[in-house]
């Protein structure tokens, strides 16, 4: 019989129904029952992309004697970690300081009240190599929690005022000055892998925060190593079987240090912030590769993670049929009998096809038999090889797919939102701003509570959790990028909107941000999320997003809430700069000097676009470029008032050149506005 979690809506608990594990979703309810049956509570967090949450269920939770085990002890817990982020980011911090480490499966046991007394990640269902099984560990723990209650409890207290004291720690420090980005930068340089690409050994994470930073590090100082390392990482990540290069899209990490064999999930937030580091790779350097890497990126989201009215979905797995990677990896024999003997002998020289495989499975350290696809640099003719890769890609649709996450996150659109709208203005591509605003659409209709407050998550038409930190600052983000793409007025007034929630609701008292609301469930402990994980942290966007809005609107008010989040984590930013990349180019932001340029035109006329077309190819991330839409009288239709007094000179589109608030001679040819920002540009690289 399925247990409780059927009634769930989440994939993740959805895939845990039949196991004969007694679950419960989070919920006082389980709770409550804890106390009454006088058991420890165990808690398991994970995702339904997971690879190593697949086999600890395979494992452990699908046996009957551990699942026995686990109901007499415990009230077990399942907690989809994308669905509550705010749970999982308590109890991995508990992980972390227990253990030294984190990730998924989160397996943490603890009192009936919350607090816990043992943490890990994977246990399988019987010990081996020094990590201990389900089959000995429940055993040890009903065992302890009989005799020795007095001692897992006085451990647990410990343990939660430990992570009080974290989450309360002060992190200020001095005012942030360009120092910490000088700092910054030697921090990247000294961990980079001048070989392969990227940072630190294997396994290989993408870093886009990283590369971001690189690429703003490289625009304020000249600094050419900083180009060339972002450069180097990007194409190799491109080129390595970390990318999928039938059906692209890029996987969550390598297992090694060439990028090479992937953990093969996909997920929406490494698309977003990749196709965002890729198109400011691309303006930065006009390589033909980074655009096409945008497109195909964007490409892959459109056609296989989009809901039918416009949100986007969360993941895609690493496994189908039971093995990881099955969906992707190719036999010679198999792609000699797709694609013939000609095209079979170019895809194996460009993708390092070899005859015994190249795949070696993680856990068992063994070569596959099968083929990742990755780029070896080899010469190829384009056309052939496009042949070749659709002929692939027809072929494997007729696979077993692995499993598609399609719950809708608030958080995670924003992110893509904003990097549909940033690639729609860089790349000249007006489909990928529709796009962006249906997925805005889409939230502000499925996931808006009564009022201004969001919801979490959507999925299959309803909608669930109480929005977080996050979704207000990724979806803040996406309209904003939004409307320096659009000039729609709306996307400027949600961003500002999202903004005073976040103000109103979500505002600690040293500057920084918590992740939950004032009026939210009652956890442990509030956090406040300043550390990057995949995704950059929400207080480095709120900084970026406020420093943004108070220059554009003028409000001063803005602008100092902004520099409080930076003097709330100067110090992490001057100690451990790797962590906190986002908030970095958010300072980097903020240092200046910034410049905004102001194109007064018809939007859709040759002129107008051409004037837009011309700024939006050059790399120019601390200025704003905004339109003033020509049919606009007297600050009617406007988006900022301020905004009225510019206009078309003789008919023409016009572009005035702006720094701190003082605006050049209106510029009625594109020769002339890109002299005044060349310009100013060099003024501001002089005095900066």
């Amino acid at each position: 019989m399925a247990n409780r979690l059927a009634d769930e809506s989440s994939p993740y608990l959805l895939q845990h129904k039949d196991n004969p594990v007694d679950w419960w979703a989070w919920s006082e309810e389980a709770f409550a029952a804890a106390k009454v049956q006088d058991k420890p509570v165990f808690l398991s967090v994970g995702y339904s992309t997971c690879h190593w949450c697949h086999v600890m269920e395979h494992q452990s939770f699908e046996d009957d004697a551990v699942a026995a085990l686990m109901n007499a002890a415990f009230i077990n817990i399942k907690v989809d970690r994308e669905e509550r982020p705010d749970i999982d980011t308590v109890y991995m911090t508990v992980c972390q300081m227990m253990t030294g480490r984190g990730g998924w499966p989160l397996t943490v046991i603890m009192t009936p009240d919350k607090q816990p007394f043992f943490a890990g990640t994977y246990f399988p269902r019987e010990s081996v190599r020094g990590r201990i099984g389900m089959l000995d560990l429940v055993p040890r723990v009903m065992e302890l929690w009989r005799e020795r209650r007095n001692d897992l409890t006085g451990d647990a207290a410990r343990i939660t005022r430990a992570l009080a004291d974290v989450a309360s720690a002060d992190t200020s420090g001095k005012a942030p000055t360009a120092a910490l980005l000088d700092q910054a930068f030697a921090a990247l340089r000294s961990s980079f892998d001048a070989v392969n690409g990227g940072f630190g050994h294997a396994p290989k994470f993408p870093s886009p925060s990283g590369l971001r930073f690189l690429l703003r590090y490289w625009k304020r100082t000249g600094e050419a190593a900083a180009l060339q390392m972002a450069g180097q990482t990007l194409t190799a990540m491109r080129q390595g079987g970390i990318y999928d290069q039938v059906g692209w899209g890029f996987h969550r990490y390598a297992t090694d240090a060439t990028w090479t064999v992937p953990h093969f999930e996909k997920m929406l937030y490494d698309q977003a912030m990749l196709a965002m580091a890729f198109t400011d790779a691309y303006q930065a350097t006009g390589e033909d590769l980074f655009a096409r890497t945008v497109h195909e990126i964007l490409g892959y989201v459109l056609r296989d993670m989009t809901d039918p009215e416009g949100g986007f979905y969360s993941a895609e797995d690493a496994d189908s049929e039971g093995e990881e990677g099955k969906f992707y990896v190719w036999t010679r024999s198999e792609l000699r009998a797709v694609l013939g003997d000609a095209l079979s002998r170019l895809v194996e020289r460009v993708y390092n096809v070899q005859e015994g495989g190249n795949f070696r499975d993680e856990a068992t350290h063994q070569f596959t038999g099968a083929n990742i696809l990755y780029g070896t640099g080899a010469d190829a003719d384009a056309a052939r090889l496009e042949e070749a890769r659709r002929k692939l890609f027809a072929h494997r649709k007729s696979r077993i797919h692995p499993l598609k996450d399609d719950k809708v996150l608030a958080d995670w659109n924003g992110l893509m939102i904003a990097a549909m709208a940033r690639a729609a203005r860089v790349l000249h591509a007006p489909s990928y701003a529709e796009a962006a605003a249906r997925a805005a659409s889409f939230v502000e209709t499925h996931l808006k509570q009564d009022g201004d407050r969001l919801y979490h998550r959507w999925r299959q038409g309803a909608a669930a959790v109480s929005g977080l930190l996050d979704d207000y600052a990724y979806m803040a983000w996406g309209h904003m990028e939004l409307f320096e793409t659009t000039g729609n007025a709306r996307h400027l007034a949600l961003a500002q909107q999202y903004c005073e929630v976040c103000r109103r609701h979500f505002r600690s008292d040293n500057g920084a941000f918590f992740l939950t609301p004032d009026d939210g469930e009652e956890l442990l402990v509030r956090t406040r999320p300043v550390h990057d994980a995949p995704i950059p942290s929400a207080n480095a966007v709120m900084m970026m997003t406020m420093l943004r809005l108070g220059h554009m609107t003028s409000d001063a008010a803005l602008t100092q809430e902004a520099w409080d989040i930076a003097r709330a984590c100067a110090r992490l930013m001057s100690t451990a700069p790797t962590g906190v990349m986002a908030m970095l180019c958010a300072l980097d932001y903020g240092l200046g000097p910034t410049s905004e340029v102001i194109v007064a035109g018809r939007p859709g006329a040759p002129d107008t676009q051409a004037m837009l077309g011309a700024l939006r190819s050059r790399y120019l991330p601390n200025t704003l470029t905004l339109l003033c839409p020509e049919e606009a009288e007297g600050g009617a239709g406007v988006p900022l008032p301020r905004m009225a007094s510019y206009k078309m000179v003789d008919g023409n589109a016009t572009a005035y050149v702006c720094e701190n608030f003082t605006c050049r001679l209106p510029a009625t040819d594109v020769a002339t506005m890109l002299k005044q920002i060349d310009a100013a540009q060099a003024g501001a690289n002089q005095n900066s």
